[in-house]
């Protein structure tokens, strides 16, 4: 026992010397080629316990923070992290690897496009790729809500266990990463002809950069952080922070699979013990008849908070459009295409600052009239609450003629009442 406490012992002695070499300014690729033949593979808690030992001995966070990418590029391959660990579908862990696949295929495509750009001559017209990479970028904004996850829900279970440095490092990674993909997202949403050469240079300053940096961090996620947590947080705490998710939202997935733990199994499902109503000034429901009449009504209905993120859309039989629950907690901007954006910001401008309350579209799609309203939400004082999108298929309405004044079903199929 005492030799494999004076092994992890020197591991992280030596892992402490690395990362001051760093800061002194050694090459990384020396500094790796020591790490890799001294150690071979480094258990992910001999980094963390490195970098929170650090702290604990003076090292500024933000030296720390500054020497976190060259930390990962030493022990890239060299980091071992047990990720193949299986979790059960619907477990936040799941989620995140999901999250984090969906991320890792946007990345792939961003530099698939960079790299046709690149192949084109400087002066050819790039307009079709640039509203690709417009497009990849809008899903690779929308990691906003896996960062915000581990932030919110997950950091402070590991820091109530001690665990502090890592949570700091990594949030502050975070904001890099979120600077770098608001940069590249401004330079995308200028309008107009753009040529390969144009392209190209954002590309290479300011696309591949952002995406790079989200790619790194999944690859910090994947090797330190997931394991950590899970050696870290319960089933119970997992258990509320799946909970919560829903209230910040997933990003770029959907998970299809509930997960309830054993050790919680047998409590009561959240809000079952509350059987009071929905109390409003013109009556009250439960929550499964509000929930029935939202979805019963003959239209979508979208809700957009204050702030511009989606907060919540209705799940009728028949959609119009269709919705995924990984829109909750985006921002709305992100969930149309570019060329729609502008309208949309106009809209939410003009409902905030009071000047408007309604704007109308109506369209012909796949041979069906849709009708597209949105209507800004005010409280009795007039305050902004948020606006409420309505869209309808009014096909079948708009061809009807004459009365109907005698019964007749609309709806035959009733199975569903059952």
């Amino acid at each position: 026992m005492s030799e494999l406490i004076e092994n992890a012992r020197r591991r992280k002695d030596l892992l402490k010397h690395l990362i001051r070499e760093l800061h002194r300014g050694q090459p990384v690729e020396q500094l790796r080629t020591q790490l890799t033949r001294t150690l071979g593979q480094v258990p992910y808690s001999d980094v963390v316990q490195a970098e929170q030992e650090l702290i604990a001995e003076g090292l500024p966070t933000s030296e720390i923070l500054e020497l976190c990418d060259l930390h990962s590029a030493v022990a890239r391959g060299a980091v071992s992290a047990d990720q193949a660990r299986p979790v059960p579908a619907g477990h936040p862990v799941h989620t995140f690897r999901q999250e984090n696949q969906a991320l890792g295929w946007e990345i792939d495509e961003i530099e698939r496009v960079c790299s046709e750009v690149s192949a084109l001559a400087v002066a050819e017209d790039a307009s079709s790729l640039l509203t690709d990479v417009r497009g990849r970028f809008n899903s690779l904004m929308d990691v906003e809500k896996h960062y915000r996850r581990k932030e919110h829900l997950v950091f402070p279970y590991l820091e109530k266990a001690g665990i502090t440095g890592p949570p700091v490092v990594m949030w502050g990674k975070h904001d890099e990463t979120r600077a770098l993909l608001l940069q590249a997202h401004v330079a995308l949403s200028a309008t107009g002809t753009v040529t390969a050469g144009e392209l190209a240079a954002v590309a290479q300053l300011l696309l591949l950069p952002a995406a790079r940096s989200v790619r790194d961090m999944i690859d910090k996620e994947e090797q330190i952080l997931l394991p950590m947590c899970l050696d870290t947080i319960g089933d119970p705490e997992w258990y509320a922070i799946k909970r919560q998710s829903l209230d910040i939202g997933y990003c770029l997935v959907d998970p299809a699979d509930d997960w309830v733990p054993a050790s919680v199994a047998d409590e009561p499902a959240a809000g079952a013990a509350d059987t009071g109503r929905i109390q409003l000034p013109s009556g009250a429901f439960t929550a499964p008849e509000l929930q029935a009449i939202l979805n019963t009504i003959p239209f979508d209905l979208t809700f957009v908070d204050k702030d511009d993120t989606v907060r919540y859309f209705t799940q009728g039989r028949e959609r119009i459009f269709e919705r995924s629950r990984a829109i909750l907690g985006r921002k709305v901007q992100y969930c149309h295409p570019p060329s729609s954006v502008a309208i949309v910001e106009q809209i939410l401008s003009d409902f905030r600052a009071g000047v408007q309350n309604h704007a109308a579209f109506w369209i012909t799609l796949r041979d069906r009239f849709l009708s597209i309203e949105y209507f800004a939400l005010r409280d009795g004082a007039g305050a902004y609450l948020g606006c409420l999108e309505v869209s309808q298929d009014l096909t079948d309405k708009r061809a009807l003629q004459g009365e109907q004044r005698l019964l007749h079903y609309i709806d035959q199929d009733v199975s569903h009442a059952h």
